[in-house]
This record gives C-alpha cells, structure tokens and sequence, in this order.
C-alpha cells in the first residue's frame, strides 16, 4: 500500500529529532528534489529554522510540524490527489527510486498501488482512481481490463530492456 511522505516524517517525529532531521532531510533534498531554501519558501518557514531542524537536529515546535507536513503533503499531490498511480507487482514496484518526478519543470508525484493477481490489479486501480489518480501505469497484460473499471488515461509498461535480460537469462539456463 502506499505511504505518503508525511506519514513516514510524523513517524520520524515520533521516533526522534535525529530521525525526524534525517527523514526530512532525505524527503526534501532526495523525494522532493527541493532545496532547503526553496522547501521553507513554499512551506512559509524561515529558512533558519528549516536550516537548524535538519542540519543540527532541533525539535519543530507544533506549529513548525504542521506547516511542514502541509507542504510535504501538497508538493507530493496529496493535498490535491494529483499524482500517477503505478500498478505492479512488488518487486517492479521495489526498483521505483522517485516519489517525485520532474516532468517539464512541474512535479508530479508518484504512488505505488502492489498487485499480485488480476483481482488486486482491479482493486488498486479503482483505489487509485478513488483517492485523486490522474493517470494508471501498469502492465500490457491487465491494461484492458483496468481501461474497463477506471475513467483515466492507462498507459502501459513497456520494459525492453528487462524484457530483453530476460530473454538473455532465459537462454542461458535453457543453454542455448
């Protein structure tokens, strides 16, 4: 199932500031793709205060917290439910490394929704579709049947290149 960026910094908050320093770090610079500079800009902190919670490991005051999982939450698309859902088996799903993908200068965020029969694959597309999808990416063999239960644009996967290992792998155990 997914989880959003705000869900993984108010369980870092939970654990510790060192934790919740170095969750927010790694949100901002490696998910978010922002700056410290800009995320406090767009969050309505000052950037001393974002500067002082993620390099020296202070507390955000109550206040601080809610602004900055508000922003987190509204870059990511989940305020608004803009994103693109992804429907794959998990381990397709473990090798996606971006929550946020920069398309054009406009950010857009990503979700991942695990399938591992035809029925899940049914069942996270309508989810998807439910919680704000603007598109689905799933696999050649279910995107018909997913283009029948949701109303948004399905585009599917078309991996060449781990098509193409495989039919290399498959070769080699088959000694060919």
């Amino acid at each position: 199932m997914f989880r959003k960026l705000s869900d993984e910094l108010m369980r870092a908050a939970l654990l510790g500031d060192k934790e919740f320093s170095d969750i927010l770090r790694r949100i901002i610079k490696d998910n978010l793709q922002m700056d410290l500079r800009d995320f406090a800009k767009k969050a309505g902190i000052p950037g001393s205060t974002i500067y002082k919670i993620v390099s020296e490991g202070r507390a955000p005051n109550l206040r601080t917290l809610r602004a900055i999982v508000k922003c987190v939450d509204k870059i990511e698309g989940g305020a608004r439910g803009e994103f693109i859902a992804v429907i794959a088996a998990r381990y397709v799903l473990d090798h996606i490394d971006e929550r946020i993908v920069d398309i054009e200068g406009k950010k857009i965020a990503v979700r991942e929704y695990p399938a591992g029969t035809i029925e899940d694959v049914i069942v996270a597309a309508i989810r998807a579709e439910d919680e704000g999808a603007k598109a689905v990416v799933c696999a050649p063999i279910v995107s018909s049947t997913v283009e029948r239960v949701v109303q948004v644009p399905i585009v599917t996967i078309a991996p060449k290149d781990s098509v193409l290992a495989a039919i290399r792998v498959a070769a080699k155990k088959a000694s060919l």
